[in-house]
């Protein structure tokens, strides 16, 4: 009887998972992952103690977002629009979009490279050209509910970075004191790259993602507008379990280069495929390819979101579509 309750549980676990899932893991896309990787080959294991400090932090930021999203049923660009002078909104936007734009062309160009290193006949533009067509197809082509279950899908992904630092040997009372007690180093790049890793995951455009998402998936799953306590609670159990895969996966990928690259003397990372390459001759090749599996799998999650929490932004702005009030 066990047996067959558990899995039943786990798939009841899972189906109840939807935009806080796919928030949390879209947070790590493949600009994401280079900056995890340059604070692990940059400081070794000094700063997995940020996992710690970023999980509370992003759970209480999507969790506001998801309320808003739940009461009113209208993205966060609605709500600026309704409730706070239009330079506010437009200031946002003036911000934001550039940021988004140049975080989906980063994340093309990774994974155009992670490509052109398994393939290195076939040159990065043309891989980013095919990733881009891909991409397009995806959001033009299936519905809203097709495209959340593949990118649900997508986050498992990301498990693949958990599995890497157990094929390398690891000092794990090392790990543990350097997550537990937080190491500060007093120096302009140590500080730099603790704001790196705290703008990469508390990122802006997630809110609005988070928010819209919420309100789609109540409209699509014809919840109708009552909040009760049931679906405060699913909706904090989505958003929490979300934030806390994304920190782990950050976390992983911080102890993978701060275990490998590190000790080896390489302490400059500026691209995703920069870091899968510099672990193959120092852990194998088997544990560079998952890396690099892992970014094309992260990017093909993270830029659908990208490029629609930025459609929905502009939507909502001008008015457009059926969820703009």
């Amino acid at each position: 009887m066990d047996k067959q309750r558990s899995p039943n549980k786990l798939a009841t676990f899972f189906k109840k998972l939807g935009p806080g899932l796919i928030t949390g893991a879209s947070d790590d896309d493949p600009s994401g992952i280079a900056t995890y990787s340059q604070a692990g080959a940059q400081f070794g294991l000094a700063t997995l103690w940020t996992s710690l400090l970023t999980f509370p932090l992003m759970a209480a930021v999507q969790g506001m977002c998801a309320r808003i999203g739940l009461v009113t049923s209208q993205g966060l660009t609605v709500t600026l629009k309704k409730n706070y002078p239009r330079p506010v909104l437009y200031l946002m936007l003036l911000f934001s979009f550039p940021a988004i734009t140049l975080n989906i062309g980063a994340d093309i160009q990774g994974m155009g490279a992670v490509c052109h290193m398994i393939f290195p006949a076939v040159p990065v533009s043309v891989f980013c050209v095919g990733v881009t067509a891909i991409m397009m197809f995806v959001i033009i082509r299936f519905s809203y509910e097709k495209i959340a279950m593949i990118l649900k899908w997508l986050c498992m992904s990301l498990l693949l970075y958990i599995l890497v630092p157990f094929m390398i040997k690891q000092n794990w009372g090392d790990i543990a004191r350097h997550t537990f007690i937080p190491t500060i180093q007093y120096n302009k790049d140590f500080f730099s790259i603790i704001v790196a890793i705290l703008g990469t995951t508390i990122s802006p455009y997630l809110f609005f993602w988070q928010t819209t998402m919420e309100a789609e998936d109540q409209a699509h799953n014809g919840k109708g507008i009552v909040v009760d306590k049931r679906v405060l609670s699913e909706m904090k159990t989505d958003v929490n379990t979300g934030m806390l895969f994304s920190n782990i996966v950050m976390f992983f990928i911080i102890l993978t280069a701060g275990s490998v690259l590190f000790p080896a003397g390489v302490k400059q990372i500026d691209t995703v495929d920069q870091a899968a390459k510099a672990l193959e001759p120092l852990a194998g090749k088997l544990t560079y390819l998952i890396f690099a599996t892992g970014v094309l799998g992260t990017g093909l999650l993270a830029i659908p979101v990208l490029a629609g929490s930025q459609s929905y932004m502009l939507a909502e702005t001008l008015g457009l579509g059926g969820r703009t009030g």
